[in-house]
């Protein structure tokens, strides 16, 4: 397909050898026809053959076969001509039209219409059509009627484009094919670039009545074969440039038309049989329809034998004689009675009409055609074409316009559907054609208007074909006219919707990739090598098909999804699997493999959560509209939208083309506005619960919460609205009061008895036990009412004394006391205080300062000597305190979550940060080993020196919490980036002046270490002004001892500087200071400013999403800092391990919900969705565009009415011109009555009388 479009696109030579070996088939399988017996024609005096062609291009044997030629009397291309490889085929380039190429084949009128399609569909990448419009008639140089020409232009082609149609015709510049031709190359020009690949434009013209095309004949294919085209202005048998592709039809003959009806017939019928959509997973058969445009007498015949096949045909009354003729006879044989006999079988003629009508379609046809002389044969076909009056509809182009032409098709194609299949409901067949034309407009309209009571059954099918050929809008109707969804997504129709997924996406490489593992571990890899492997794909019916272990399963959409969501979620559909979350992969494989295997139970079972599974399986393909659709269907609104965003960012990071990354990056960054707008009005309906909404786990994805996953999502702009912010600062500030001065913390920090007086202010125990009451005892359910109760930290439970005192809270709750306990007064203010994040972070940053300083004093003034002279006692101490430090990084790798060991060592590495600790760590065990020996104490040393940096540089992270400083970090982290790319340039400007510069120099100077200084630690030095001009000018050269002989430098004496183009070195310096000190430090500048606006302009944005990590991370940590820190994991240690007393603090800022409380709370979030969604669709159709397009469809409408008026006026003027004949024919039968003598009148003939006093006066 890209090799395809690649040449369509330039044509290049790379294209057209990769076109060309993809189709160096096709002369072993396609063939041409050429006549091999001379029968010699009538009127050309023995010079031309029947078939057209000269005696000379006939074989010497049948030439000279007189014999044989003599008693045949006339040609036929069966007998008369023989079958060779193919020489015309490839790609078309007409000289001069400026456009992309097209593709041809000759191929004989006997090719079996299926190798055709193929080709075309999967070697020339043609889309597979959801309808085929067959012009025919109008052929040669008859001249068009304009209104035939605006039915095409405005109504073939826009039903074309709007359906996903092929449009077939002769493809020549000549009558209606040559108007076709023109109204696709309108519709390019004045459609978008999307809607241009769906019109297709198919000629299929005979090979021997095109011009030049001797152009095209080459034996190994044409790419491209240049055509050139003389007096486009007028009609000519050339071949049509606007044409996509073209088959020439061969049947042997020369100059002669309709040698192509045969084949045409037939390609119709085999496509007629293919099934529309997605790898054929539409609801229906592609829909063929044939379209007659005027026509002669031999077009009778092509009309019966298609309506033999049932092909419906849509006539043009007013064309020409044919299609005129058609039209005449169902409109006035409709009321002679036919013959009492059944109708006839196929292949056998009419059967005893009457005579009558058998006369009056004798009159017409004369009268349409008199100078054909088989005149009963005509007679016999415009009858058979009669009995099949309902495979036709008549369309009088004059009076209905071309604005209805897509309703009039789709009319036609559900009367023959009717036909075809007596069971077939007549609106179902209707649903199943709008379906796949993707007119939503035409379901609303005529099906979905309220006249017809839908059934689910109805609707299954089609809904499936709109799932998986992208028809959000369907979908949408359907749920909303009597699908549910709950019968419809079982997860055996789960497994297919994945299956159908196009083998182009990402998402369909990555199952497959899945698969592959899944069936490597079963022994049973399939060859991916292998042409046309598709591992998705069920050679069974897209529903029906029975499973197999080879088939896609669920299994492989939870890895996919775990994969993407990462150890956030929980992995997804392990319930129906019968899998246990802490299954390894191994293992889970082998189970699914031997489930697989067996009758699959769960796929006959609901799916749990439809709207969910679909917004994901729509996410996954990059559907904007459904996924969307799906998110407003779908209930946990802001944690849908934040999941999609996630997954979109993921797959964009692994999607190679650029058009489409960018699209999944547009829909995620939709998705993160979508969860900022839905919780900002849950917000501002309730603070209280709109903080339960955010640390919510929820069941549906995998017990995530909307903060974890903002946090993998990295949705800033979500982090930085003032909802999320005020949890963070309530969970920072624990019990205390926001306003807090940080001098008050450091006072009551070092003077804990200060906490007991009001320097600082806390909340009252009574508020903190009603909070508890509430969310967690009694039924007085919070999340009920429209309150703004400040939420409670007991909802997320702060730590583990929290958690046992809780539980015993609850106990006496549920108890029978009616008084609820209270904590002392000292415990629970010394509580409040010590196991405040915020009380950690500043216990944390004091200790460290504290930390810095013993380190720099060991450093600087008691490192002593190795033993036994030392360590001193404060080098042990910060011995103890560094030991500390690796206990808390222990605590944090292994104890904290609740994934796999493998998972939180990946989770710790990850960060940044951690990776600097666990630097610091190692460089001091190691600086700790080598100083505990004389010979690398000095090396020891030096390591703990570095060491110090790396710590100091560990402030840095602690900063990131406050609000002028965080930013200004961010920006130093991307700042870094740009001096990386600036050293490069740098380093190679530098090194390519320190080299020149040596060798003009020194002649000769083998010292390694003098060669890098001078090389690059003098050029470096010269960027700051450090210039020994002394040492570079001749001029201003100083005596020193040198010398040049060669065993002295290499015995190390200075050599001596050579003076020779000594001006070139002063011209090399002016010029390495020039683009060093102004192009490229200006460089860095410019990228340091753009670096700084780009940030500051977002930098309260950063800072918010940045402070979330360090809010999590003090949260988690125990209340005390090292060196105490020793004592917290003391306490932890005896807590998890001796008493065995489970820890709640796992995972952090999650809160469980079930039941009642939960259901309410989805309820809340769905109605603000739901006021939301109500005001954005306000605001759209208040928008002037929505007005613009409003009023644009009452113009129309008027206008239609308007048209409509005007003919009901013509109706009534040739009504009255009827009744003022009618009139005076009376007049003058009565007149002439009167002066006879046949009547004797009994009373004289009535007065007409005047009506003008019967109309109202003023």
């Amino acid at each position: 397909m890209k090799d395809t479009e690649e040449n369509e696109g330039g044509g290049g030579k790379v294209g057209a050898k990769k076109s060309e070996k993809d189709q160096s088939w096709i002369p072993k399988i396609i063939k041409k026809r050429v006549c091999t017996t001379f029968v010699e024609s009538s009127f050309s005096n023995g010079g031309l053959c029947q078939c057209g062609g000269v005696r000379e291009t006939h074989g010497s044997i049948a030439t000279g076969d007189y014999f044989g030629a003599a008693i045949v009397s006339q040609w036929d291309s069966a007998q008369h001509s023989s079958e060779y490889p193919t020489d015309a085929f490839g790609e078309l380039e007409f000289a001069g039209a400026g456009r992309r190429h097209s593709h041809f084949l000759r191929l004989s009128c006997d090719t079996p219409p299926q190798i055709i399609y193929t080709l075309m569909t999967a070697h020339w990448g043609l889309p597979s059509p959801n309808l085929v419009v067959s012009v025919v008639g109008g052929e040669g140089h008859e001249k068009v009627k304009t209104w035939v020409k605006d039915v095409l232009r405005n109504g073939l082609v826009r039903a074309a484009q709007s359906t996903g149609a092929w449009i077939l015709t002769g493809g020549l510049r000549e009558g209606v094919g040559r108007c076709v031709g023109e109204a696709v190359r309108d519709h390019g020009a004045a459609a978008p670039s999307l809607s241009q690949k769906k019109v297709i434009a198919l000629g299929l013209p005979p090979w021997g009545l095109v011009h030049n095309r001797q152009q095209l004949v080459n034996a190994q294919g044409s790419f491209p074969a240049r055509y050139y085209v003389q007096n486009t202005s007028r009609d000519s048998c050339c071949l049509d440039n606007n044409y996509q592709a073209f088959l020439l039809v061969d049947d042997g003959s020369v100059g002669r038309r309709g040698g192509e009806t045969a084949f045409r017939a037939n390609l119709e019928d085999y496509i007629s049989h293919q099934r529309t959509g997605i790898w054929g997973s539409g609801s229906i058969e592609i829909p063929v329809l044939c379209m007659l445009i005027s026509g002669e007498a031999k077009m009778l015949k092509r009309v019966d034998l298609s309506l033999r096949k049932g092909t419906p045909w849509l006539v043009l009354s007013g064309s020409g004689p044919a299609a005129d003729l058609i039209s005449e006879i169902l409109r006035d044989l409709s009321s002679v009675p036919m013959s009492p006999t059944s109708p006839p079988a196929e292949g056998e003629g009419v059967e005893g009409p009457s005579a009558e009508l058998r006369d009056r379609a004798r009159e017409k046809v004369k009268r349409y055609f008199p100078a054909e002389a088989d005149l009963e044969k005509l007679v016999d076909r415009i009858l058979n074409i009669y009995q099949s009056s309902d495979l036709i509809t008549v369309f009088h182009g004059e009076q209905e316009g071309p604005d209805d032409f897509d309703t009039v098709l789709l009319k036609a194609l559900v009367r023959a559907s009717k036909r075809v299949s007596s069971e077939a409901s007549e609106y179902t067949e209707e649903l199943k054609l709008a379906v796949a034309w993707n007119r939503v407009d035409i379901a609303k309209s005529e099906l979905f208007n309220g006249d017809i009571q839908w059934k689910y059954e109805d609707l299954e099918d089609s809904m499936t074909d709109a799932l998986i050929n992208d028809k959000p809008q369907f979908v949408r109707l359907f749920c909303e006219n009597g699908l549910n969804i709950l019968d419809y997504l079982t997860y055996r129709r789960m497994e297919c919707l994945y299956r159908s997924l196009s083998d182009s996406s990402l998402a369909y490489n990555l199952l497959q990739r899945r698969l592959s593992e899944r069936q490597g571990l079963a022994g049973s890899v399939p060859n991916l090598d292998e042409p046309g492997s598709t591992l998705l794909k069920s050679p069974q019916s897209p529903l029906t098909g029975p499973a197999s272990a080879k088939e896609l399963s669920l299994y492989e959409v939870s890895r996919l999804l775990w994969d993407l969501l990462g150890d956030v979620c929980q992995p997804f559909y392990y319930g129906p699997l019968g899998l246990d979350h802490s299954t390894s992969t191994r293992r889970a494989i082998k189970q699914v493999n031997k489930l697989l295997l067996g009758e699959c139970p769960y796929r006959e079972q609901r799916c749990l959560s439809p709207w969910s599974s679909l917004f994901t399986w729509a996410v996954l393909q990059n559907r904007s509209e459904m996924a969307v659709y799906f998110w407003e269907m779908a209930g946990e609104s802001v944690l849908s939208a934040l999941s999609g965003c996630k997954i979109l960012r993921e797959l964009s990071k692994l999607e190679s083309e650029t058009e489409t990354k960018v699209s999944m990056k547009e829909l995620a960054q939709r998705f993160e506005n979508l969860a900022q707008d839905v919780f900002s009005a849950c917000y501002q309906s309730s603070e209280s619960r709109s903080f339960t909404l955010l640390i919510r786990k929820s069941p549906v994805w995998g017990g995530a919460t909307c903060l974890q996953m903002a946090t993998v999502a990295d949705a800033r702009l979500f982090f930085s609205h003032d909802g999320v912010q005020s949890l963070l600062s309530q969970i920072w500030w624990g019990d205390m009061e926001r306003s807090t001065e940080v001098w008050k913390l450091a006072l009551n920090f070092f003077l804990p008895p200060l906490i007991y007086t009001d320097l600082i202010g806390f909340r009252e125990q009574e508020e903190e036990l009603k909070n508890v009451e509430v969310l967690h005892g009694r039924d007085t359910d919070s999340l009920d009412g429209n309150d703004a109760t400040v939420f409670s930290l007991a909802d997320i439970v702060q730590n583990e004394e929290d958690a046992e005192e809780y539980r015993a809270l609850k106990a006496n709750l549920k108890g029978s006391s009616p008084s609820t306990p209270k904590r002392p007064f000292a415990v629970l203010r010394w509580r409040q205080f010590w196991f405040a994040p915020v009380t950690s972070f500043l216990g944390n940053v004091l200790m460290y300062f504290l930390f810095l300083c013993l380190f720099a004093y060991v450093l600087l003034v008691d490192f002593k000597p190795p033993p036994p002279g030392g360590p001193s006692t404060l080098e042990l101490v910060l011995y103890f305190w560094v030991f500390t430090l690796v206990c808390e990084e222990i605590r944090q790798t292994f104890f904290v979550g609740s994934t796999t060991v493998l998972q939180r060592m990946r989770n710790y590495i990850q960060d940044m940060w951690n990776k600097c600790d666990l630097t610091a760590i190692i460089l001091f065990s190691l600086g700790l080993t080598c100083r505990m020996f004389p010979w690398s104490y000095e090396f020891g040393r030096a390591v703990m020196a570095l060491d110090f940096m790396v710590f100091t540089l560990r402030l840095i992270h602690i900063f990131a919490i406050h609000k002028q400083l965080g930013p200004k970090i961010i920006i130093l982290g991307k700042m870094m980036k740009d001096a990386f790319f600036f050293l490069f340039f740098l380093a190679v400007w530098l090194m390519a002046y320190g080299v020149a510069n040596q060798a003009l120099l020194y002649s000769y100077d083998p010292r390694p270490d003098w060669i890098f200084r001078r090389v690059f630690y003098r050029p470096y030095l010269h960027i700051f002004g450090q210039i020994p001009i002394h040492e570079m000018d001749a001029d201003k050269l100083q005596e020193v001892s040198c010398t040049d002989n060669t065993t002295l430098i290499e015995a190390g004496a200075e050599p001596c500087m050579s003076t020779y183009a000594n001006w070139l070195v002063v011209i090399l310096l002016v010029i390495y200071l020039l683009v060093t000190n102004i192009l490229l430090v200006n460089l860095l500048i410019a990228m340091f400013s753009y670096t700084f606006s780009k940030v500051q302009e977002h930098s309260d944005t950063y800072w918010k999403f940045q402070r979330y990590n360090l809010i999590v991370e003090y949260h988690s940590r125990p209340c005390l800092a090292p060196p105490f820190i020793i004592i917290s994991h003391l306490h932890l240690f005896i807590k998890r391990y001796i008493r065995r007393i489970p820890s709640v603090k796992i995972r952090h800022f999650v809160l469980e919900l079930r039941g009642r409380k939960a259901s309410r709370l989805n309820t809340w979030e769905a109605i603000q969705k739901e006021n939301l969604l109500s005001a954005h669709n306000k605001r759209h159709r208040e928008s002037d565009t929505a007005r613009l397009k409003r009023t644009s469809v009452k113009v129309d409408s008027v206008l239609k009415q308007m048209s409509e008026i005007r003919d009901h006026d013509r109706r009534l003027r040739t009504l009255e011109t009827e009744l003022e004949y009618c009139s005076s024919a009376l007049s003058w039968m009565v007149e002439a009555l009167s002066q006879s003598n046949l009547i004797k009148a009994t009373r004289p003939p009535p007065v007409l009388r005047d009506l003008t006093p019967l109309s109202p006066t003023s």
